[in-house]
């Protein structure tokens, strides 16, 4: 029951830069993770980055030093910033959400993506 609405992609050249943004609304107590995966056609759904609330990041291998994660708790935001891209990096880009709408269970949520087209 969590609404996940990102922003930020579009076209972009190699060498260049982007800011993806997600913000999460809806029925939240708390929120653990938040985060970015994308996926590639014809590819797996993979990690991009994560933070925890707690501020524990984790990254993919093929972005790390290029992408930094950010994320605002009070606002229930999350940002990825991205350089270097590179045509390789060319993928629909989820946000993703790791909450808790009762103290009995906690849920995943997922944005409907965002397109991120790295080409000259």
């Amino acid at each position: 029951q969590v609404q996940l609405v990102e922003s930020g992609g579009g076209l972009v050249q190699p060498g260049g830069s982007l800011r993806l943004s997600c913000a999460a609304s809806g029925s939240i107590l708390s929120i653990n993770v938040m985060g970015w995966y994308r996926q590639a056609p014809g590819k797996e759904r993979e990690l991009v980055a994560t933070i925890a609330s707690g501020g524990n990041l984790k990254y993919g291998d093929s972005v790390k030093g290029r992408f930094t994660i950010s994320r605002d708790n009070a606002k229930n935001t999350v940002d990825l910033q991205m350089n270097s891209l590179t045509p390789e990096d060319t993928a629909v880009y989820y946000c993703y959400c790791r909450h808790r709408e009762s103290w009995f269970s906690e849920y995943d949520a997922w944005g409907q993506g965002t397109q991120v087209t790295v080409s000259s």
